[in-house]
């Protein structure tokens, strides 16, 4: 096998998507489109991967970090002035090069690795990755010879009726004979109505030459779907989720309305997970076995053990164990720690917490800076006052500890082990443990009340 390169195409400012954001960044369910391909290309035996970057190229560095190379092309004059780039990095090395663009997320590794043999196999100096568009209109045309063999590329705009017919069109992909390509780059002019370097032009020089310019059809034109505006790039968000939540089914994930089920790239989700309608499911979350998610739920960056439900609720940036049931409505704000077997019930928020095993708050608190031991009982509508105005403050509450209703923690408090607090309470000070604490007004019934009221009035 020959030694492989690859040469990304990624200095593109991207005007038509108008957008402060550098096109390649752009997200396709969760990942930028640029990360899409070089994760593809990662997966295949090539030596030296290169990203040519221009503007925001120190956000692209920073999003892909070092496990690639970079060039630097400083002013945009064309895919081949973008290749040039590359030159000190490349040039003369025996091999073949892989040119792709950055802004393809769809493209599969399968599909590289297929192009890369063909090439191989037909001794081409190029080859020109191709796909059969039912609609072609503004593609080049791939005109063959009679031995299938590329004759030339001719733009939409220059086409025959004739030509105008062919379906196979020129998805801006190649394989090159690494210094052929540079030899021709060399000789890649710019005189044309844009005074730009295009690198279709490196195909004609080598065709002149006499060399042998090869082709190959992938059988999916999605897959070459270059993005370039906000519409494609919705397109290529519906094809991506399409593909992801076909995965996840096959791979034993029941999702009950996938066209109603988002799902971003870096999710995992293991066998007999049920997923119902609504549910965005996004970041390096990791849902185990045999749990119910949704319907109309949000999950970000979380892991969730065996057995859970997570219903009509959102939890980001948390842990959340086995057999917890948490919804509907509830808020699982970043850096809470659930335990197995809890209940967070409708309209509870979490932030910040610990909440031990066997543990339950079934409805209508606020539990925030907390620490929750195991098998507890917070009532409805307790809330830990955790903030003074200027600093967080911590509540912990020890394990076999019952709070009863609207009950207000003021921290920095404890709850001592198997403590009671009674309902309607307002604790600023510890509880020891197997105490009941008491903080509220004695109630006082006032006889007549009213009967003196209504006498006052007259």
């Amino acid at each position: 096998m020959l030694t492989r390169y690859a040469v990304i195409l990624a200095a593109g400012q991207g005007t038509r998507m108008k957008s402060k954001l550098y096109k390649v960044l752009h997200p396709v369910c969760g990942k930028p489109m640029v990360e899409h391909v070089v994760d593809q290309v990662s997966k295949l035996q090539i030596k030296d991967v290169v990203a040519v970057i221009g503007h925001g190229s120190e956000k692209v560095k920073q999003q892909l970090g070092s496990k690639i190379g970079y060039a630097y092309q400083a002013e945009q004059l064309g895919t081949a002035h973008a290749v040039i780039q590359t030159k000190e990095l490349l040039e003369n090395k025996e091999g073949v090069t892989l040119v792709i663009c950055g802004d393809t997320p769809l493209i599969k590794s399968e599909t590289i690795e297929s192009l890369f043999k063909h090439h191989e196999t037909t001794s081409a100096k190029a080859t020109i990755l191709t796909a059969v568009a039912q609609d072609p209109s503004g593609y080049g045309r791939i005109i063959r010879s009679g031995a299938g063999d590329v004759e030339k590329i001719v733009e939409h705009k220059d086409a025959t009726n004739q030509e105008k017919a062919i379906k196979e069109i020129n998805t801006g992909t190649y394989c090159f004979d690494n210094v052929s390509l540079f030899q021709a780059l060399n000789q890649v002019s710019n005189e044309n109505a844009q005074g730009e370097y295009y690198l279709p032009d490196v195909i004609e020089i080598l065709k002149k030459q006499g060399e042998v310019i090869s082709a190959f059809q992938t059988g999916d034109f999605e897959e070459t779907l270059g993005v370039n505006d906000r519409v494609a790039l919705a397109e290529a968000e519906r094809i991506m989720k399409h593909r992801i939540n076909e995965m996840h089914m096959r791979n034993g994930v029941s999702i009950i309305d996938p066209s109603n089920t988002y799902i971003e790239a870096g999710v995992m989700i293991k066998e007999d997970t049920v997923i119902l309608p609504g549910t965005f499911l996004s970041g390096q979350t990791i849902i185990d076995s045999d749990c119910i998610i949704g319907p109309n739920t949000e999950i970000k960056n979380c892991t969730v053990g065996k057995n859970t439900i997570i219903k009509q609720s959102v939890a980001h940036d948390s842990k959340i164990g086995s057999e917890v049931n948490i919804g509907p409505f509830a808020h699982i704000r970043p850096q809470s720690n659930i335990d197995d077997e809890v209940k967070i019930g409708n309209f509870v928020e979490l932030k910040k917490a610990d909440f031990g095993k066997g543990s339950k708050a079934s409805h209508l608190s606020y539990i925030g800076d907390a620490k929750v031991g195991s098998d507890v009982n917070i009532g409805c509508g307790t809330i830990t006052v955790n903030y003074d105005g200027k600093n967080k403050f911590l509540t912990t509450i020890e394990d076999g500890a019952f709070v009863g209703c609207n009950s207000n923690l003021i921290a920095p408090v404890t709850i001592g082990l198997g403590a009671y607090v009674a309902a309607g309470s307002t604790i600023t000070e510890d509880v020891p443990a197997s105490a009941l604490s008491i903080a509220r007004a004695r109630q006082v019934n006032k006889e007549n009340y009213v009967n003196n009221l209504q006498n006052n009035q007259k």
